[in-house]
């Protein structure tokens, strides 16, 4: 039995890209949910958040463009983990989609090099920030917590 081909360095520059922009996709959506339900305290963190997943969704449609792929579209909604009620709820899948945007951006990393490696890194490092001031604490490894 033959080995699989290995993607080459560009595919899975691709293919992680790809995949963390199809978690901006979910964020931006997640936050739209987190927004309308948010604490008023928290309102303007929300607003921020969701501008900064807007922002780096259209820096990777046009990484994703400059790989030579077509950027892949938003799902028309996407399932949230549980129901969103209360301020507590809104916090807690604020965080959860910080950690798998980090997770989706620490695959970028490794995948990629020069300026989008750089600004996957970027992107991590925001994720990671965010989801320590939504929880209250940080986690020793972000982007690697789901792969537990």
């Amino acid at each position: 039995m033959k080995p699989s081909p290995q993607p080459s360095p560009a595919n899975r520059a691709l293919e992680a890209a790809q995949s963390a922009l199809a978690a901006e996709h979910a964020a931006v959506y997640g936050y739209g949910v987190i927004g309308a339900r948010a604490a008023s305290a928290r309102a303007t963190e929300a607003r921020d958040a969701h501008g900064a997943h807007v922002a780096r969704r259209d820096a990777l449609a046009r990484a994703v463009r400059e790989l030579g792929g077509a950027p892949r579209a938003a799902e028309p909604a996407y399932a949230l983990p549980y129901e969103v009620r209360t301020p507590a709820d809104t916090e807690r899948l604020a965080a959860e989609i910080e950690d798998r945007v980090a997770g989706a951006y620490s695959d970028l990393v490794r995948a990629a090099d020069g300026r989008l490696r750089r600004e996957a890194a970027d992107a991590l490092s925001a994720a990671a920030v965010r989801a320590a001031r939504w929880r209250g604490v940080g986690v020793a490894f972000p982007g690697l917590t789901e792969r537990r």
